[in-house]
C-alpha cells in the first residue's frame, strides 16, 4: 500500500476517481491528506465526505510560493505521505516539495506532453485543430510539465466534437488512467533509470 497526499485546486474529479478506486479495491493506497490551494474547492467536500483529512491555503500564503511549499511539504510529511499526487493543482511546485518527495510527485496533464503544456491543455489542443490529443501522467521536476512521462493515452478529436465534448472525453480517460498508474506505482512496477526514463514492469 502507498500513502498518498493529494493536491487540488478545484472540483476534485480526479481525486474522486482515486477515492473510488481505493474503495473498489482496485488501488492499494490510502489518501492521508488532501491539500487545496483554494478554500472553496469542491474537492475538499469530496475528501470530507470520504473521511480524509484536509487542509487549504489562503491566497496570502502563496505570496511567497517557496514558503507555501515548505508548509505543504511539512504537512504531507507529518501526515505520512509516501507519494504526492497532483490532481488539478493549478500552481507550480518548487524544491521544498520536490526535495521532500524526490521522484515521488506525480501530475496528470490533459494533453499529450510535450504538446500543449500549461494550464489550458484541452482548450489549446482544441483551438489548434489537432486530430489527436490525450492525457499524460508524469513525474514532476523543476520544469513545468516536463518531468519523466509514466503513461499516456490518446483521445481522437472527432469533427463533431465541441470543446465541452472533448473535455468530457479527456476527463473520462483521466479518471481511468490515474488510478491505474497509481496502482502500478503501488505494486512497485514503475522505476526511473539514470537517464530519467521511466520503465514499467
Amino acid at each position: 500500500m502507498i500513502r498518498l497526499g493529494v493536491l487540488i485546486s478545484g472540483s476534485g474529479s480526479n481525486l474522486q476517481a482515486i477515492i473510488d478506486a481505493i474503495q473498489a479495491g482496485t488501488l492499494d493506497a490510502k489518501i492521508v491528506l488532501v491539500i487545496s490551494s483554494k478554500s472553496d474547492a469542491y474537492g475538499l467536500i469530496r475528501a470530507y465526505e470520504a473521511g480524509i483529512p484536509t487542509m487549504s491555503l489562503t491566497p496570502e500564503a502563496y505570496r511567497d510560493p517557496l514558503q507555501a511549499d515548505i508548509i505543504i511539504a511539512q504537512a504531507l510529511q507529518s501526515a505520512g505521505a509516501d507519494y504526492v499526487a497532483m490532481a488539478g493543482y493549478m500552481r507550480m511546485i518548487h524544491h521544498p516539495i520536490l526535495e521532500a518527495f524526490p521522484r515521488r510527485v506525480i501530475n496528470i496533464h490533459p494533453a499529450l506532453l510535450p504538446s500543449f503544456k500549461g494550464a489550458h491543455g484541452i482548450i489549446d489542443a482544441y483551438e489548434a485543430g489537432v486530430k489527436v490529443t490525450g492525457v499524460t501522467i508524469h513525474f514532476v521536476n523543476a520544469e513545468y510539465d516536463e518531468g519523466p512521462i509514466i503513461a499516456q493515452r490518446a483521445v481522437i478529436v472527432e469533427e463533431t466534437d465541441t470543446l465541452e465534448r472533448l473535455e468530457e472525453k479527456i476527463h473520462a480517460i483521466e479518471h481511468e488512467l490515474y488510478p491505474h498508474v497509481l496502482q502500478l506505482i503501488a505494486s512497485g512496477l514503475v522505476t526511473i533509470d539514470t537517464e530519467g526514463k521511466v520503465h514499467i514492469g
